[in-house]
């Protein structure tokens, strides 16, 4: 990935992540690996965590610790 160097990393991979839930790339209950996050965005855990805090807050994920971050279930309406 190609970064705009004039917004943080973890704004950039919260979009590409908000993206994929959107289109449907990830589904509900999807779970989103930190470790695979460092790898293909060539990235630090601390930058996938603040990320995924992001996301979190959004509602578009949850997460449960020492199991993981799961894109949250759609609901009806």
């Amino acid at each position: 990935m190609e970064y705009d160097p004039t917004r943080p990393k973890w704004v950039q991979i919260a979009d590409v992540i908000r993206t994929r839930i959107a289109s449907g790339e990830y589904a509900p209950l999807h779970q989103l690996s930190e470790v695979q996050m460092e790898r293909e965005f060539g990235v630090t855990r601390v930058t996938v965590r603040k990320a995924t805090a992001a996301l979190r807050e959004e509602g578009l994920i949850t997460t449960t610790p020492g199991i993981g971050s799961f894109v949250a279930g759609r609901h009806a309406g």
